[in-house]
């Protein structure tokens, strides 16, 4: 173990070659809890409301994030190991299912890129440290979290609450930011957006963003700390802009619609793992 430790220390492209390949794996594992988490959850909730009801719990197949094997979503063909290697796959099949020709969705690539270039690129910034094995847990489930609330409009509890608690763990050694920071980012980061909540929905009488924000952002700040809040709710709220905007004059998608602000706040939230001290400390020398 430790000559292998020795060899990713003194050999930089290897180790970033390992966190590359060991990332592809991963993405194609978060396709699986992008895909399935949200079913899961709902059958969940209609078995507690039947119990609630008096009634018995409808009957279910067994599902979860294990078993059924994958299979193609019209036709049923079972996904064989051959067909299931990360990006190549997808290429060798023409993005297409090889049993009945329909298309494969790109966002499986997709997100199979981004979790291995994330982790090469964790790899080349932090080295084989507790650092690197943090931003990548981070990193990964922001992935995650993005897309669930891109398809659902929902990030659940269950992924948002254990990413704010292992946020606060790995600081217990400063790993990214003192304890005390620490606590206090996940705090304001929950009040921050609920408070922002509150005054909409009096001003208007709607609610303009759902309970996980909350729990996204006091997660973030669990990770970063408090100094990094600001600089994640100008970023994620500019980028939410920017595409809002786009959405509507692009896409005709309309005012009303609504969109989901998870992914933003992801996306800052990754940015200021990375790059967030810099751009603080650039922001600051301007006054």
């Amino acid at each position: 173990m430790s000559a292998a430790f020795q060899v990713f220390q003194t050999t930089p492209w290897l180790l970033i070659t390992a966190a590359v390949l060991l990332g592809l794996m991963v993405g194609s594992f978060l396709n699986v809890v992008i895909h399935r988490l949200p079913g899961m959850l709902e059958r969940q909730w209609r078995a507690e409301c039947a119990e609630l009801g008096g009634n018995p719990a409808p009957p279910a197949e067994n599902f979860n994030l294990v078993v059924p094997r994958s299979s193609c979503p019209k036709c049923g063909h079972r996904i064989s190991a051959i067909e299931n290697i990360p990006i190549v796959s997808f290429l060798a099949l023409g993005g297409k299912c090889s049993a009945c020709k329909a298309p494969i969705s790109a966002r499986y690539p997709l997100v199979e890129a981004l979790a291995g270039a994330i982790a090469g690129y964790v790899a080349w910034r932090f080295g084989l440290s507790l650092a690197a094995f943090g931003a990548l847990v981070f990193a990964w489930t922001m992935i995650a979290l993005t897309f669930i609330d891109l398809d659902t409009f929902y990030l659940p509890d269950n992924i948002t609450l254990p990413l704010l608690w292992t946020g606060l763990l790995f600081n217990l050694g400063t790993t990214f930011t003192d304890i005390a920071s620490a606590v206090i980012g996940a705090a304001a980061g929950y009040l921050i957006l609920w408070a922002v909540f509150w005054a909409y929905k009096f001003a208007t009488g709607k609610e303009g963003m759902g309970y996980g924000d909350f729990k996204l952002l006091a997660a973030i700040g669990a990770w970063l700390g408090w100094k990094m809040l600001p600089l994640v709710i100008l970023l994620s709220s500019f980028v939410g802009a920017v595409v809002g905007i786009a959405l509507i004059v692009f896409a005709r998608h309309g005012r009303n619609v609504p969109i989901p602000f998870g992914p933003y706040l992801a996306i800052a939230g990754v940015v200021a793992l990375f790059h967030g001290a810099a751009i603080n400390h650039y922001y600051l020398r301007l006054f």
